[in-house]
């Protein structure tokens, strides 16, 4: 069972990443749409991005606002830059998990799968993205 596991927490408390290429390779997908949603505000993750996690507590506080945007782009840019390495400390693990939801939520949104019944009518290829990113999302939360 541990030869097919995508990430596993090493003795030495490192994360091996057991991506293939095609693993990594949307897996820089996911992360480079993210890096770009932050920094252009035609980007379609954009608004999804920096929108209020509740908007009532938060909706007018540029504060708050500015804290989630520099701790996405912390986070995703981060995710990037160790896209291609074999072993992860926690922080880079962390940043992975979160960039990776991120992407996931924001692919969701963009693309109107709000419900089952719109997600089972969705692309192959999109469909093919979203199981991929969820299988990258339960394998690193599992060893996190």
């Amino acid at each position: 069972m541990a030869g097919n596991r995508l990430f596993v927490r090493r003795r030495d408390g490192r994360v091996e990443v057991r991506l293939n290429d095609a693993g990594r390779v949307i897996a820089r997908e996911a992360f480079g749409r993210v890096v770009a949603a932050e920094r252009d505000p035609t980007h379609e993750w954009h608004a999804g991005l920096n929108s209020p996690i509740d908007p009532s507590e938060d909706s007018d506080s540029l504060i708050a606002a500015l804290d989630r945007q520099r701790e996405i782009a912390t986070n995703a840019e981060l995710a990037y830059m160790t896209l291609n390495e074999q072993f992860l400390n926690d922080p880079e693990a962390w940043a992975w998990l979160s960039t990776l939801q991120i992407a996931l939520r924001s692919t969701a949104v963009a693309n109107g799968l709000l419900s089952e019944e719109k997600l089972a009518t969705c692309e192959p290829e999109l469909m093919n993205f979203i199981r991929t990113i969820q299988q990258f999302l339960f394998g690193l939360a599992e060893c996190l």
